[in-house]
């Protein structure tokens, strides 16, 4: 890793309190963005009408179908919120929004053939300036590549698989996301190796002597298993076994009964409730018990609130399971990020924000920052996120290093299944342990 330099890049102002009411070619190569066909929007069938009119436009590309929607609809809100607050104005230049979906009504999560054939549309788009996404993980290692093919940036609020911007383990991880050898990918969210040691201290701090690990054979699902099981030996736990769920089941009253029969104290899910977790939760506690037992820990791609309530959802079953998240909770932010949460519940009515929407808006922020600073080229607005240094943002203060990973804010919050509420209850914000974490990565 090389030495994280820093430029001075004027930093776009946050919400005024007053949030405004309303409100392919080969030809597009590096140097795109603003071009004859400037401010048309993405043509295909997944993005929606562009919000506000300016001559480039910010996708944000997102599960719009599935247990995600409860999600990504704050995320879209929260994008629009800030570029609507600044009149859809970046510098001397003009933006405009576009709703984009990676999903499909019949996978009911993100779908790997639309987040390419998205990826592919943007690029075709003169006038599309940046990406604001992905919530997956395994969606943005399609899209990365093909977006480093014009130099576009991409900026998740969400994505925390490690592979995207360090070694990981897995063959050509991060190189083969940036054939150009240019990076043009970069998050405000803390990443799994940190997930995977928060994770297996509270495995500890809990009591668990054996734990057993599932993953729901998904890249991201995979990773972070295979950091908390990592953590968990460091931390001197015995691993009663490894193994993998398989999303299509119809249930998994078998496995349940083979993990039973290992004894564990506490059983760790790396995956996503979109992978038909709320039927291996429910199955977990019909054979092993309640939480207050066997205890169930799993990452973020549980942190939603339909892991609780709705349609595939674990329902009464999920009461007492903990679920991590990077970040602190909405509610916990000061600031300019709490004016943010404030306005946000005020302009869309909801008592509950969700744990990525807060990230959303700050990646909204991080690209008006970008292409305010910029000549009007998307090389050049992916060259200003790295080093790009925010004060008081919605998440506080931070800066982008040059791998693309966010310095700062690595905190993580734990919360407990609430069934009757249908959320989680923070019952802790900590701080990843550094020499755990550098152990687990091969760099301790």
């Amino acid at each position: 890793m090389g030495t994280v330099r820093f430029r001075a890049i004027p930093i776009v102002a946050v919400l005024a309190l007053a949030v405004a009411a309303g409100c392919g070619s080969s030809s597009s190569s590096s140097s795109g963005g603003g071009g004859g066909n400037a401010g048309a929007p993405v043509n295909i069938s997944t993005c929606h009408a562009p919000q506000g009119k300016g001559q480039f436009t910010i996708v944000s590309d997102l599960p719009r179908q599935g247990s995600n929607k409860i999600q990504t609809d704050q995320m879209s809100e929260a994008i629009n919120m800030v570029l609507a607050s600044h009149n859809y104005k970046a510098g001397k230049y003009t933006v405009q929004y576009q709703d984009c979906d990676d999903s499909t009504a019949q996978a009911g999560a993100y779908d790997p053939a639309t987040c390419s054939s998205n990826a592919n549309a943007y690029i075709r788009d003169p006038s599309v300036i940046g990406v604001l996404g992905t919530l997956n993980s395994p969606c943005a290692k399609l899209e990365v590549p093909i977006l480093n093919r014009v130099g576009m940036i991409e900026i998740s609020g969400a994505n925390t698989n490690l592979g995207l911007t360090q070694p990981s383990g897995e063959p050509g991880e991060p190189e083969k996301y940036y054939p150009s050898g240019v990076r043009n990918y970069a998050r405000v969210v803390a990443v799994d190796n940190s997930q995977g040691a928060v994770d297996a201290t509270l495995a500890q701090k809990l009591g668990a002597k054996s734990v057993y690990v599932l993953d729901d054979k998904e890249s991201y699902g995979v990773g972070v298993a295979d950091f908390f099981q990592k953590a968990a030996t460091q931390l001197g736990m015995k691993i009663a076994g490894r193994d993998s769920w398989d999303p299509k089941a119809a249930n998994y009253q078998a496995l349940m009964q083979k993990i039973k029969a290992t004894n564990p104290d506490a059983i760790f899910l790396g995956g996503l409730i979109c992978s038909n977790g709320g039927q291996l939760i429910k199955d977990k506690v019909a054979v092993l018990g309640a939480n207050t037992g066997v205890k169930l820990i799993a990452p973020d791609g549980f942190f939603i609130s339909s892991t609780l309530t709705g349609s595939g959802s674990a329902g009464a079953a999920g009461q007492g399971m903990y679920v991590s998240n990077a970040g602190v909770p909405a509610d916990k932010l000061v600031g300019a990020g709490k004016t943010f949460i404030d306005q946000f519940k005020a302009k869309y009515g909801v008592t509950t924000v969700q744990p990525y929407t807060a990230y959303a808006a700050q990646t909204a922020q991080v690209l008006l920052n970008a292409i305010a600073a910029s000549d009007g080229t998307r090389a050049s607005v992916t060259k200003n996120v790295f080093g790009m240094k925010i004060t008081n943002g919605i998440l506080g203060t931070f800066q982008i290093g040059d791998q693309g990973d966010i310095i700062g804010q690595q905190q993580f919050t734990i919360g407990i299944g609430n069934s009757k509420s249908g959320e989680f209850d923070t019952y802790q914000v900590v701080n990843p342990d550094p020499a755990l974490v550098a152990k687990i990565t091969g760099s301790g």
